[in-house]
């Protein structure tokens, strides 16, 4: 892509033009296109299968979609749920607000579609589709703060200049219902029934694995439980289900507002399955996001994903433009 501000010409676009078509008509050339950009995921890929060496072979849905984007020369789509609000457990995050976390995620992924551009001049854009509001009655998040949340997301990426990166959330969706019926809606016409989700759960390893995540995300962030430990486990187990819907939901009505995408995914995945799993920062923990924990600055430089509570044992908190952004070891 040209850099920000360069005037593009008709001549430019036309050479670009004419070479994605010379592209798409030698079926090797595009072959080890599509392979270059695969590469190009693999290193930052989020796997629930990290034993497998893959190699772009592996992803043979991926290669398709990547192969329809530049036959046609046009711009590949990647369309990514997540994002969707920090966690209300404060011994995890630092706010209700998006902080460096959220910042270095979207400079990857804006970089990571700059690094495409290098290979393929139509480029790539990545629509990050905020899920907040699909679920927040069932994470125990009020709305006004996911707005709040999605807003400064929004802002983040004019401010920091990421141009491949825009946004998406409910608020797009049926107008000016209010939250909870549009919930509602969206969950009668595209979540699968809790029956089907359940028989899912016992026969299928990925779908136990994420319904475990889940659940563990939502003990850990509920705060406030009157009952016992067994009843704060039963009712998360219950929300878990909720949450595994809503997101199929979402991730259903996704498809059918933007069909001709490639479809990344903030959850481990395995090689060969429709979702890429990316991964957006360092952590111990695979399932760990920017909006369930805080970022350490090591002296290295390098950025790690850790509990509020963890970093402030070992790092200082750092402020930017006075909110609490990071921390730092010295």
């Amino acid at each position: 892509m040209p850099p920000a501000g360069t005037v593009t010409t008709e001549s430019q676009s036309t050479g670009s033009q004419t070479a994605a078509a010379a592209v798409a008509q030698d079926p090797q050339a595009l072959e080890r296109l599509c392979a270059d950009i695969l590469d190009l995921l693999l290193p930052h890929r989020r796997a629930s299968d990290p034993e497998v060496d893959a190699t772009p072979a592996d992803f043979p849905l991926q290669l398709e979609q990547l192969a329809d984007f530049i036959t046609a020369g046009d711009p590949i789509l990647f369309t990514l749920p997540g994002f969707p609000c920090k966690s209300p457990n404060l011994a995890k995050v630092l706010s209700h607000l998006p902080d460096e976390g959220e910042r270095l995620s979207l400079t990857f992924l804006n970089r990571l579609c700059e690094e495409i551009g290098k290979l393929y001049e139509p480029g790539a854009q990545i629509l990050i589709c905020s899920d907040g509001h699909i679920f927040g009655d069932l994470i125990h998040v009020p709305d006004d703060h996911i707005d709040q949340y999605s807003d400064e997301l929004t802002a983040m990426i004019e401010r920091e200049g990421l141009t491949h990166l825009s946004t998406f959330d409910l608020r797009a969706v049926l107008g000016d219902l209010p939250f909870d019926e549009k919930r509602a809606r969206v969950h009668a016409q595209y979540a699968p029934t809790k029956e089907e989700l359940r028989e899912q759960v016992m026969t299928d390893e990925e779908t136990l694995r994420l319904y475990r995540g889940i659940t563990r995300f939502l003990t850990e962030d509920t705060f406030g439980f009157e009952g016992t430990k067994s009843a704060l486990q039963r009712d998360c187990r219950q929300r878990a289900y909720g949450v595994i819907q809503r997101s199929r939901a979402w991730g259903d009505l996704i498809a059918e507002q933007h069909p001709r995408s490639f479809r990344l995914s903030i959850h481990p995945q395995k090689v060969g399955v429709l979702k890429f799993g990316i991964r957006l920062l360092e952590a111990a923990d695979a399932w760990m996001t920017p909006w369930h924990s805080s970022v350490l600055h090591r002296p290295d430089g390098e950025w790690e994903l850790l509990r509020s509570s963890d970093a402030a044992k070992v790092g200082r908190l750092v402020e930017r433009n006075g909110r609490p952004s990071h921390y730092e070891t010295s």
